[in-house]
């Protein structure tokens, strides 16, 4: 583990940083439109919450974004941050046919950068990602500032898209 490093403060972005709230309804009903959700990404309103813990976690960590979405976002999603005035930082995000659920996908990353840093807290909204975070032994702030839908929750978890 270095130890010249700052500790890192890891934060999701949807449901986190960024409010979902007017593309939710992309993934409602039997066919859920991913491209669309996806896409309207570039309009999320940020989460006041959030911004403030990310701004105030860079005065004394390296801050890094890891994300449920797919990869082939990576532009919007760092135009999206700079136009937001976020931290710089590494983001990290699933590769495009990588289905598998968040509490997976993100832990996998957690774990990889946990033997190379220290890791001072993960900041999620997704509650599966939270548990599976602490039970490895991370410090978990649970982001709590914004409803999602149970269309999205179940997306999350069943079919490994965001």
């Amino acid at each position: 583990m270095r130890s010249d490093h700052r500790p890192l403060a890891v934060f999701d972005l949807d449901g986190t940083l960024a409010d979902t709230g007017h593309r939710q309804h992309y993934l409602e009903g039997r066919r859920r439109d991913w491209n669309g959700f996806f896409s309207a990404a570039v309009d999320d309103p940020p989460l006041p919450e959030g911004v403030r813990l990310v701004l105030s976690s860079a005065k004394e960590c390296e801050v890094r974004y890891l994300t449920g979405r797919p990869e082939r976002c990576r532009r919007d999603t760092v135009a999206w941050l700079a136009v937001q005035g976020l931290p710089e930082g590494r983001l990290y995000m699933r590769r495009s046919d990588d289905r598998r659920p968040a509490r997976h996908t993100k832990l996998e990353i957690l774990k990889r950068l946990g033997r190379e840093y220290v890791v001072r807290m993960l900041v999620d909204d997704d509650e599966l990602v939270c548990v599976a975070a602490e039970q490895a032994g991370f410090t978990v702030v649970r982001a709590r500032w914004m409803r999602v839908s149970p269309a999205l929750e179940d997306a999350q978890e069943r079919e490994g898209r965001t």
